[in-house]
């Protein structure tokens, strides 16, 4: 079981490792110890997680996210196996606490007449330095 908040806690079903050999340096030890892991967490079918939440969670994973609904997070910092397992449950867990957090919706203001002064002297002074790059004339 993985604990995400007081609210919500991921059952031992939603959640699948996988173990393979590491990339990177490590010597002889990358090619015999498989301490990379693939943690698989089954999103879409979990009971567990808010519909926004998972919604949410879909956009923030990004390339992450399965055509099935499923949630891979690829872990090979360390050496350690068990090292590795733990860094991929902090993210797992982080990444669904960010996904229960409701963006503010912006509220659309006016600009001010400060803002739209500011503005209109910098697009003047630009095109005041635009105007002088023409070619130069000789008058003697």
């Amino acid at each position: 079981m993985l604990w995400i908040n007081d609210e919500i806690t991921l059952a031992d079903w939603e959640l699948s490792e996988s173990f393979t050999r590491s990339s990177g340096p490590g010597g002889q030890n990358v090619n015999k110890v498989s301490t990379a892991v693939e943690l698989r967490f089954e999103a879409e079918r979990s009971p567990n997680i808010p519909a926004h939440a998972k919604t949410r969670l879909k956009r923030l994973a990004g390339r992450r996210w399965t055509s099935d609904g499923a949630l891979l997070i690829r872990v090979e910092e360390t050496r350690s196996q068990a090292r590795n397992r733990e860094i991929a449950q902090e993210r797992l867990a982080d990444l669904i606490r960010q996904s229960l957090i409701r963006p503010k919706r912006r509220i659309a203001t006016r600009p001010t007449l400060g803002s739209k002064r500011r503005r209109v002297e910098s697009k003047v002074k630009r095109g005041q330095v635009k105007a002088l790059r023409g070619k130069v004339t000789r008058d003697e």
